[in-house]
């Protein structure tokens, strides 16, 4: 793809923006040494807006941009699910978690683990974590972004893996979550922008200039099988999607997992100035993730439309044959759609994806040296580190993630449809750490024991479902969470003998009671839930 001066203007202007501010945030004010409050909590000081803007920045990466694009290439809008099923699991977090987080005044989503249950514990989810944030999340992140860059402006992956890094390592490292939740503000409004121009410019290409209307509307004649929620076995994406499944099995445990109990994501709502300003950051996420599909997954949809139809293509020009997606490299879609855009247009659609990505990296090596540097280093290393040799230790540990990451990024190569693959492969994990956290919640006679035995036992359960026949992830997921805490409640009631455990937690309805503005914001959220399913079933 060709980038005019105008184009590498607004992303020159995006870049300068992004740095200018993240630096600016992250100054130390006069005759203040930043602590760990300043650090990872961004001083407890977050408005709604700011956490609501942050959690979709650090949601949104090029995981949704490419490879749910590339879901939607290959399969539809049944891919939507996970985002329009995560606005109602982030009202279920907003409402019944974080009063109970804010409660007990955690740094990370570990140290609540000790307070609930035993450091033993607590130090082996906070390897697991760090190990799934370097080795996954981190690693797949640059790689889906290098790939991005490589397929639209043609830098090379490993370049493209060094400039990602080095650009999110640039604010990130030195001024910790205030520079990651104030730059993110910023970042969202580029991705949500950049999303909609090229939606709305796709549709319009495809139209022949007619609108997004029209385009819209030649959609859904030309490939109305594409927006069925509910995919049936004849699928051949039944697997990824099951069907009824869906909506009733194994997403809760994915979105559950991922919106409660993810150190990355949760860390934005317990740097809020209050509960009530945490939940309104949540409610406001909720809004956005029911718009993303339509920045995301139908420019995928419009993408097979255009590549299956010898007319469209004919009009397009030779041009349009380059990086050309399929049904076995679908996660070309979006990028492929990218050089389709006229001249400024693409500046703002290459400064949105870019933003995506890099927000995602800088909230995920704030997260890991947040891990690393409360339960690992303060616990074992160094239990009376000054607030400067903890803030040091920080930036040190992010640094070290970061280089991993990039060493590891190039080894994911070839992977079609990388989001599903992400997920199935975390899925492995998930429903125990889900199993565990639920029943430590919200049933006071989850032993520490039995939580342990559980979370190790459904290892072993998850990894024996996947040799059971035709079996869609999402179902095994499903199971292997219902059959742990079944383990667990067992193995508790055995071993407390009826009684609740002495770490069990006191809730009471006052815990759990939430604002006006919260209540009424959810219901709007669980309508249009309603009424997007109802329409697209």
């Amino acid at each position: 793809m060709n980038f005019s001066t105008i184009d590498l203007i607004i992303f020159a202007t995006y870049c300068i923006l992004i740095l200018g501010v993240g630096l600016f945030v992250s100054r130390d004010k006069k005759g203040h040494q930043k602590n760990a409050e300043d650090y990872f909590l961004a001083s407890k000081a977050l408005p709604w807006w700011a956490i609501g803007a942050s959690l979709i920045a650090a949601n949104i990466s090029a995981e949704q941009f490419i490879g749910m694009s590339g879901a939607g290439f290959a399969s539809g809008l049944a891919i939507a699910s996970y985002e329009w099923m995560a606005a109602i699991t982030l009202l279920i977090v907003g409402k019944y978690f974080l009063p109970i987080f804010m409660e007990k005044r955690i740094y990370t989503i570990p140290e609540f683990v000790e307070k609930r249950f035993s450091m033993q514990l607590k130090t082996i989810l906070a390897v697991f974590w760090i190990a799934l944030f370097v080795f996954v999340n981190l690693t797949s992140v640059l790689y889906l972004g290098a790939l991005a860059i490589e397929s639209i402006i043609g830098i090379p992956m490993v370049y493209g893996i060094i400039g990602l890094a080095l650009f999110a390592a640039a604010y990130s490292l030195y001024g910790g979550l205030s520079a990651v939740a104030w730059t993110d503000v910023i970042q969202v409004f580029f991705l949500v922008l950049g999303g909609i121009f090229t939606t709305y410019l796709a549709l319009n290409t495809l139209s022949d200039g007619e609108g997004w209307i029209a385009g819209f509307g030649q959609v859904l004649e030309a490939a109305p099988d594409r927006f069925h929620m509910i995919l049936d076995k004849s699928n051949p994406e039944y697997s990824n999607l099951p069907g009824i499944w869906v909506l009733i099995g194994g997403l809760w445990v994915a979105n559950l997992y991922y919106w409660g109990f993810n150190q990355y994501i949760i860390q934005r709502t317990l740097a809020a100035k209050s509960l009530r300003e945490a939940q309104r950051g949540i409610v406001m996420a909720a809004f956005l993730k029911l718009l993303i599909p339509f920045i995301v997954v139908l420019p995928g949809i419009v993408a097979f439309i255009m590549v299956n139809d010898p007319e469209i293509m004919a009009r397009l020009g030779d041009g349009a044959l380059n990086n050309l997606p399929s049904q076995g490299a679908s996660d070309k879609a979006y990028p492929w759609l990218l050089q389709m855009l006229p001249t400024g247009m693409k500046g703002i659609a290459f400064a949105a994806l870019t933003a995506a990505i890099v927000s995602s990296l800088a909230s995920m090596l704030n997260s890991t040296s947040t891990i690393f540097t409360m339960d690992i280093y303060q616990t074992y290393i160094n239990k009376n580190a000054s607030d400067k040799e903890t803030v040091n230790m920080g930036r040190l540990s992010a640094a070290v993630a970061l280089v991993i990451a990039c060493v590891m990024a190039p080894l994911l190569g070839g992977i079609d449809q990388a989001f599903q693959f992400i997920q199935e492969y975390t899925g492995i994990v998930s429903p125990g750490i889900l199993s565990v956290f639920i029943l430590g919640l919200f049933w006071k006679k989850t032993t520490n024991r039995a939580a342990i035995l559980g979370a190790v036992a459904s290892i072993p359960i998850a990894i024996a479902f996947k040799f059971v026949p035709d079996m869609p992830f999402m179902n095994q997921m499903g199971l292997t969470a219902l059959i742990t805490m079944g383990i667990t409640m067992v193995l508790s009631y055995v071993e407390g003998k009826g009684q609740d455990d002495e770490k069990g937690i006191p809730l009471t309805g006052d815990l759990f009671k939430t604002g006006a503005v919260f209540n009424v914001s959810a219901f709007a959220v669980l309508i249009i839930c309603a009424v997007l399913y109802a329409l697209f079933w």
